[in-house]
């Protein structure tokens, strides 16, 4: 049973990856995510069917477009690949028949088209960080939940306020934007479904990953860099690996 779960996870996930990709090439552009359909990019041509397998259409055509022969991004390759791993991956640590599968997988598929956008434009669409907070609440509403309504609503609220007074001192202080809308947005929604008491870890996690990158890859203080991948991969991390691994792993 378990292996024709995980079969089905697979292709699942696969196809959901294909669909994580249009958001991702869609929303920074404001298009439409419905019309039109499939098309390369470089030379707009529509993509049938039989060429637009997740995974296997990419390999089979070596990352290329078959009609202009321009490079398909490799994110694309690693989004149709990493998408069903993480749906497997929770349901390793959930199991399918329980509420939490669904929130977890629904917030950690929901954090891959965030990481990518914020990589490579830096900006967190409204359109996907602003919705994480009814869904959030919904969760908090539904019986069996681990977050109740209380801890969700009370998180949400402090977390935004908090946030939103860092991002106005930073700029006072600064006279420049430090923290987005998206990232306030992005962490309020994110606190809905993980309550309080672990929010605090999280992006304290987030912000150590982004200095050691910001420190190895950057070293120009004056250069700005997209905090919201490094809170959807921290997010990912929490829910795959479970907040008390991690904190015992770090010591913290």
């Amino acid at each position: 049973m378990t292996l024709i779960i995980v079969i089905l996870l697979a292709i699942l996930g696969a196809a959901l990856g294909s669909f994580l990709n249009v958001l991702i090439w869609r929303l920074p552009r404001e298009e439409s995510i419905v019309f039109p359909g499939s098309h390369c990019g470089s030379c707009k041509k529509p993509i049938p069917f039989y060429l637009n397998i997740p995974i296997i259409s990419y390999l089979i055509l070596g990352g290329k477009c078959k009609y202009c022969g321009a490079k398909i991004h490799w994110h694309h390759f690693l989004v149709e690949l990493i998408t069903p791993l993480i749906l497997i991956g929770v349901f390793f640590r959930f199991g399918m028949f329980d509420v939490l599968f669904f929130k977890y997988a629904i917030l950690a598929l929901w954090m891959i088209p965030i990481f990518f956008i914020d990589a490579f434009h830096q900006i967190i669409p409204h359109k996907l960080s602003i919705p994480l907070i009814p869904l959030g609440i919904i969760f908090a509403l539904l019986p069996q939940n681990d977050v109740g309504i209380m801890n969700a609503l009370i998180a949400m609220v402090i977390i935004f306020c908090v946030l939103l007074l860092l991002a106005y001192v930073y700029k006072w202080v600064r006279k420049t934007d430090g923290l987005g809308g998206g990232d306030i947005w992005l962490l309020t929604g994110v606190s809905a479904f993980f309550g309080l008491i672990s929010l605090p870890y999280i992006v304290l996690i987030a912000s150590l990953l982004g200095i050691l990158y910001f420190l190895v890859f950057i070293r120009n203080k004056d250069q700005s860099f997209a905090f919201g991948t490094f809170i959807s991969f921290t997010v990912v991390l929490w829910i795959l690996l479970g907040g008390e691994s991690i904190l015992s792993f770090l010591a913290i």
